[in-house]
């Protein structure tokens, strides 16, 4: 079945991939771009693209708003904007803990809340959310204390909307993946094996499963995708 989605944070890595598994599976898709290039494969591709800053509340709110009235029938959001720093308990500051929450919690946030009221009016929707490992392993948050909070608010934000949402057909999936083989952590990491790491294709499937007629059915779910890191 053809879905409506919109997704975030679609020129990184792992957006680049989902769209194009989403787009090649038939979906109409609304990309949402932020910092940095347009890929390629997007200029080939019939598919809506947006340039915005997730961290503006009011011009996300804007620009969600004027998509319901474009696309009533939208009903999913892969919401995949985000950033990683490190730093210790001693080395996070304010500075680093807000910017880690904007770009992690509040662009999915700013997203989310406009939507949720849509998705009440049609009596369906899904959320489907990317937090990281450290968010639920404390050994590994200790080096990356900020990024490991604001990747925990979206595991919350996703039962608050599971608890909203029982009764309106609406369902928030997290995917918990570990290390992701991406070039920058390719480079970060020259000495580890990047084998052992989560493909982007492998979470890319997993939302495509999600959004699928089963993974509909599907509540309050928890996706860890770890591989062998």
């Amino acid at each position: 079945m053809s879905r409506t989605i919109i997704i975030s944070g679609s020129n990184g890595n792992l957006g680049q991939e989902v769209v194009n598994i989403l787009f090649e599976e038939g979906h109409k898709i609304h990309a949402l771009i932020g910092p940095g290039e347009i890929p390629d494969s997007f200029k080939r591709k019939t598919i809506d693209q947006t340039l915005i800053d997730l961290g503006n509340e009011n011009a996300t709110e804007f620009l969600i708003q004027k998509m319901i009235k474009e696309y009533p029938q939208l009903d999913a959001a892969v919401l995949l904007a985000g950033g990683f720093e490190i730093g210790s308990v001693e080395a996070t500051n304010e500075t680093l803990l807000d910017q880690q929450i904007a770009l992690n919690f509040k662009t999915a946030w700013f997203v989310i809340k406009p939507l949720l009221a849509h998705f009440k009016k049609r009596g369906e929707g899904q959320f489907i959310l990317i937090s990281a490992r450290p968010a639920i392993n404390p050994n590994e948050a200790k080096t990356k204390v900020a990024y490991a909070i604001s990747k925990s608010m979206l595991l919350t934000l996703a039962e608050i909307i599971n608890a909203e949402g029982r009764d309106s057909g609406i369902t928030a999936s997290v995917i918990i993946p570990s290390i992701l083989d991406t070039p920058q952590n390719r480079d970060a990491m020259p000495d580890a094996d990047p084998e052992r790491w989560v493909k982007t294709s492998d979470i890319a499937n997993t939302i495509s499963f999600i959004l699928s007629d089963t993974g509909k059915v599907l509540r309050q779910p928890v996706f860890k995708l770890y591989h062998h890191s």
